[in-house]
């Protein structure tokens, strides 16, 4: 693949993550919106002005508890993605470990036998 090509197909996951993110937000924000209204459906006694007033401190509450919820995730995330990544690493360097020992056993093996099965 291109240098041109991977930076545009770069470009086109940044721009799915930009509208995937920009929904998760809307989508949160409507939940809040909704949970904010059950909540002070409950509280007859808040004027309309008092009302708002409260669900406009839920809904703010809650998009900062998911802001925060979603930002622990991805620094989680990215802690895996490096111990994987490191546990890969050593994995794939125990293999080639293992090949190389193998390869030598083997042509050990072969110059060891080989003088006898010419002879015989």
């Amino acid at each position: 693949m291109s240098t041109a090509g991977a930076t545009e197909s770069g470009g086109v996951a940044a721009g799915i993550n930009d509208i995937e993110g920009y929904l998760l937000l809307h989508r949160e924000r409507d939940t809040a919106r909704e949970r904010a209204r059950r909540f002070t459906g409950r509280l007859d006694w808040l004027t309309s002005a008092q009302r708002a007033e409260v669900e406009r401190h839920y809904v703010q509450e809650q998009l900062t508890v998911t802001e925060q919820n979603l930002r622990q995730m991805a620094r989680r995330c990215d802690e895996l993605r490096a111990e994987y990544r490191e546990v890969y690493r050593a994995l794939r360097r125990r293999l080639l470990l293992a090949c190389l020992l193998a390869g030598c056993a083997l042509l050990l093996f072969l110059a060891v036998t080989a003088p006898a099965l010419a002879a015989g």
